[in-house]
Formats: structure tokens, C-alpha cells, sequence
């Protein structure tokens, strides 16, 4: 794929996710963003760790974070985190099946069109592998979310 394709792939992922913000509306961003950053946060240390383990590789040089790894991070991981995040918080059992369904399709399905469309594929992992990658983060995205939503309620139990 021409590094021309790869840059218009990479603005799509990013933008189009960011377009749904506005329907996630202000109190939801404010509320699961914070939970959603961590992940991520987390999730581009993880990057790390698979790239010099050659769990995955990118086609197109530069073989860099920004213009490889960066865009799944900040576009469809950081809103789809806060968009699984509003339908399901309260609820973990919905929690985890939408998450499994989410990250399955992720694994199996873009997946191979990743490595069909010559952006990226998996070298020693495989699709089940990939899955359980993104798949234990789920119970730390919600872990993250719990422990913010207790220290709001403290907060609002000692200011009152």
C-alpha cells in the first residue's frame, strides 16, 4: 500500500470515530474519558512490548508508533472505549459481552482486512492470541472507571 493510502486510512480512522463524540454528549465524555485515556495509555506501553516481541508488523517505513499504532489508539480504542463504556457501565456482564463481541471482530475481522489492504498483519500471535490482547483490557477498563466513579462519590460525600 502507498504511503498515501496508508496516511488517508489512518486520518479516516482517527476522524470518523471523533465524529460520534458530539452523540456520546459533554456529561459522557467528562465521565468516561478519564478511564479511556488510562487504557490507552496503557494500551501504547502494550504496543511496545508487542513490536519488540514481533507480535504484529506494519508494511509502510516508518516503522513508528505515530503513523502505525497510534491511529487504532486514538481512534476506534479511545472513543470505542467511552462509547462501550456509556451503553454498558453499571452492568458488567453487558460490559464484557459487548466488549468480547467488539474485540473479536477487531481480532478476526479487521484484522484480515488489515492484512489484506497490505497495512498490517500478525506475525506470532494468532486472531485467539490478538483477541485475548485487547480482550484483558476490558476488565481494567472497567476496574479504571470503578475506582474513578468511587472517588467522585467520595468526593461528593466529604464536600457535602
Amino acid at each position: 500500500m502507498s504511503m498515501k493510502n496508508q496516511w488517508l486510512i489512518n486520518i479516516t480512522m482517527v476522524i470518523l470515530p471523533w465524529l460520534t463524540l458530539p452523540f456520546l454528549g459533554v456529561r459522557g465524555i467528562m465521565r468516561f474519558l478519564p478511564s479511556s485515556i488510562l487504557i490507552v495509555l496503557l494500551e501504547a506501553i502494550n504496543v511496545q512490548l508487542g513490536k519488540r516481541r514481533k507480535w504484529w508488523v506494519f508494511y509502510n517505513k516508518p516503522k513508528s508508533y505515530i503513523t502505525n499504532e497510534f491511529p487504532f489508539n486514538i481512534g476506534p480504542f479511545l472513543v470505542g472505549s467511552m462509547w462501550i463504556l456509556k451503553w454498558t457501565y453499571g452492568s458488567f456482564k453487558k460490559f464484557i459481552f459487548l466488549n468480547a463481541i467488539v474485540d473479536g471482530f477487531f481480532a478476526f475481522i479487521i484484522v484480515r482486512l488489515t492484512e489484506k489492504l497490505k497495512v498490517a498483519k500478525l506475525v506470532r500471535l494468532n486472531n485467539f492470541q490478538f483477541f485475548l490482547y485487547f480482550f484483558y483490557k476490558a476488565f481494567l477498563l472497567y476496574g479504571f472507571q470503578y475506582i474513578i466513579e468511587g472517588k467522585k462519590e467520595l468526593t461528593k460525600r466529604f464536600v457535602n
